[in-house]
């Protein structure tokens, strides 16, 4: 009897891990989860946020931006914002004309700022008699439509579609989701989400004059 009882017991211990190891390979989640208390209801499961979602940039426009150097986006992230603006070969106009209405250094010292930056053609659509006015006023008319492009506070996409206060006072109205978004009804943001070190950037494909 004895005897029996022996081989029997033997049996249960050899078969016992090898159904513990059937049942670790159907469910490998299920036997590294932590044990709960007795009457504990276990924690939810939340969904993983996406990798570099709030550093991501977005557009078509982006794909204009050079791959590398002192004007692709990782040169322009340690640069304060007009000195990044400087380097990067689709703002050419908007830094001459930073640069005439002397606002470089306000901009490079001004911490937490969004910029919506107009593309070179973006200036091209204004009438020349316009764009010829306001380079004769730099620190008057210039100023101000430049001032307009700026808002204090660094957006994230998730917060850009809304009203946004200028530093000229005015008000920018942003509408989209997503990756698509356009600026005062009909100026579409070509890429966006640019990080300098002291502000966010969002290029833009046309110029946004004070009302």
């Amino acid at each position: 009897m004895n005897f029996r009882r022996r081989g029997l017991l033997a049996a249960v211990v050899l078969t016992l891990p090898l159904s513990l190891a059937a049942c670790g390979s159907s469910d490998t989640k299920a036997s590294n989860a932590p044990m709960q208390p007795a009457g504990q209801a276990a924690p939810k499961a939340t969904a993983a946020p996406s990798a570099n979602a709030s550093t991501a940039v977005f557009g078509p426009g982006c794909a204009a931006v050079p791959k590398d150097g002192k004007g692709s986006f990782n040169g322009m992230a340690p640069d304060p914002v007009a000195t990044a603006a400087s380097n990067n070969p689709l703002l050419k106009t908007l830094v001459t004309a930073v640069g005439a209405a002397g606002l470089g250094d306000t901009l490079n010292t001004t911490p937490d700022i969004t910029v919506f930056a107009p593309v070179d053609s973006a200036f091209a659509k204004l009438p020349p008699a316009a764009l010829k006015a306001a380079l004769a006023d730099p620190k008057g008319q210039l100023t101000k439509i430049l001032t307009n492009h700026v808002v204090k506070g660094k957006i994230s996409p998730d917060k850009l579609a809304g009203d946004h206060k200028t530093l000229a006072g005015g008000t920018l109205k942003v509408t989209g989701s997503g990756s698509a978004f356009k600026v005062n009804g009909s100026n579409n943001i070509i890429c966006g989400n640019v990080a300098t070190a002291n502000a966010t950037v969002y290029i833009v494909d046309g110029v946004l004059l004070p009302s």
